[in-house]
């Protein structure tokens, strides 16, 4: 009977291994662009694959973008999607580009436990490029979301005047 019982504790315990993570790479293989690591190697600055690729995050204050207020599109700066507008950024003080809404359809949702709790995180829709997450503690006279971005997943593309 001990027996029994340990085979299937062992059982259990081998049994739950791997679907989430089977699940997340599935994930970023449904995206419309897809590329091997090496191929987003030779594309992207080694700070943009370690944000956009490795899912890592820039210092605060440290974006140019942050304080960018000129009128313009933010798009990914791995496809080029346009991700959001700057009529919709606004100063969260946090030292990330902040914005209360995205394009819709452009940016993917996800829920990320990498610190322990439950965060909501954003990815490109169109690569799968992480961006950053977003919090309900953004401006409630408008949507009340902030999306905090990583600048350098970013680039600024102005309005032509």
């Amino acid at each position: 009977m001990k027996s029994v019982s340990m085979i299937a504790v062992f059982g259990l315990l081998f049994s739950c291994n791997s679907t989430a993570q089977k699940k997340e790479k599935d994930q970023k293989s449904e995206f419309p662009i897809t590329k091997t690591e090496a191929e987003w190697k030779t594309e992207l600055s080694s700070e943009e694959f370690y944000v956009l690729r490795e899912s890592g995050t820039e210092r605060p204050f440290s974006s140019p973008l942050n304080k960018e207020y000129s009128k313009g599109i933010y798009h990914c700066a791995a496809c080029n999607t346009p991700l959001f507008e700057s009529e919709h950024k606004f100063d969260s003080g946090t030292g990330w580009p902040s914005f209360d809404r995205e394009i819709e359809g452009n940016v993917a949702f996800s829920v990320d436990y990498d610190l322990g709790y439950a965060r909501t995180e954003e990815h490109c829709a169109t690569c799968g490029g992480h961006l950053g997450h977003m919090f309900n503690d953004g401006p409630r006279n408008t949507t009340g979301k902030r999306h905090c971005i990583n600048g350098v997943a970013l680039e600024f593309v102005p309005a032509k005047n």
